[in-house]
């Protein structure tokens, strides 16, 4: 009889839990799952796509004057640039020099892959000579200071710092203080900016990635704070132009103008969209490779801003 009782007692348990649970879901999760708020994440760029020397590759494909042969820079960066620094192996580099095992270039490649985080360690460590990235956080700043290491930064190009909503999100424009705003737990409903009463879910990224360096530097003095009911509500994300139209191009999503802007080419160039940031060939300033230099001002030659700009980002001319 005790233990009928005590099982009876576990049975309860296990039916209160899973009434809780069950009432959760029909006034929450499925009241979320069904509305704009279930907007896609961002997906992975596939490097098989952009590979150098291959033909049915993405990747621009110029010819140039500056070819190299031997002491080849190991280029590696961000992952949204991975098809400016692949065509550049493929205009200047022999097509000996870069290996691709099925899921990534080999210890043996000139080119790697490993975004920004790793990248920035690569080129303190020298494990790569030549990146190709967003500014650096201050993490990876003094990371390289600790090492007793400095970098030389070249600016080579510019891309557009944009903010992303599921396409059925009925908000098209944001002032850049309203968004910190909303990454500052100012606003918590897409009903206090225009839009439908949901929860806004703001997304931020891994710390020393390009886009959350950015981020944090946009946010100025204000923390990001996220409200505890962040998770059932309408998703706003934030990363590079060209990662989001050109690499993901996710239907499911769309660019947002900022102070009445939009983030395309044209307004990049004019100086119109207020986000527009450089992005740097990095490499440590002790380097002894004269073919870094000699690479570098290549990239800023008209071939290599050519590379640039047909590749999708905005050249510096």
């Amino acid at each position: 009889m005790k233990l009928f009782k005590q099982i009876l007692s576990m049975l309860l348990v296990l039916l209160v839990f899973a009434s809780f649970n069950l009432s959760l879901y029909l006034m929450y999760t499925s009241r979320c799952a069904n509305n704009f708020s279930d907007a896609k994440g961002m997906k992975v760029i596939e490097p098989e796509k952009y590979l150098p020397f291959d033909e049915d590759s993405l990747i621009v494909k110029a010819d140039s004057t500056l070819k190299l042969t031997e002491d080849l820079p190991v280029l590696d960066g961000a992952a949204a640039l991975l098809p400016v620094y692949s065509a550049i192996a493929n205009a200047v580099y022999p097509a000996d020099s870069c290996f691709f095992d099925g899921e990534s270039y080999t210890s043996e490649s000139a080119v790697q892959f490993t975004n920004t985080v790793r990248a920035y360690k690569g080129v303190v460590d020298g494990t790569c000579d030549l990146i190709l990235c967003a500014a650096p956080s201050k993490e990876q700043l003094k990371y390289a200071e600790d090492k007793g290491v400095e970098l030389v930064f070249v600016p080579v190009g510019y891309e557009a710092f944009v903010f992303i909503v599921n396409e059925n999100n009925p908000v098209n424009d944001l002032t850049s203080e309203q968004i910190r705003g909303i990454y500052s737990g100012e606003y918590v409903s897409w009903s206090q900016l225009g839009g439908a009463n949901r929860f806004i879910n703001p997304l931020d990224r891994i710390e020393g990635s390009g886009s959350q360096t950015v981020m944090l530097n946009f946010m100025g003095d204000k923390q990001i704070k996220k409200s505890p009911l962040a998770f059932m509500g309408a998703t706003i994300g934030f990363s590079f132009r060209y990662y989001v139209e050109g690499i993901v191009g996710n239907a499911d999503v769309k660019m947002i103008s900022v102070d009445g802007v939009y983030p395309d080419k044209e307004n990049i160039r004019n100086g119109s969209y207020p986000l527009v940031y450089n992005f740097y060939a990095v490499y440590r300033a002790d380097n002894k490779n004269e073919n870094v230099k000699a690479l570098v001002d290549w990239i800023l030659s008209e071939e290599g801003q050519y590379i640039i700009d047909q590749s999708g980002y905005v050249a510096l001319s």
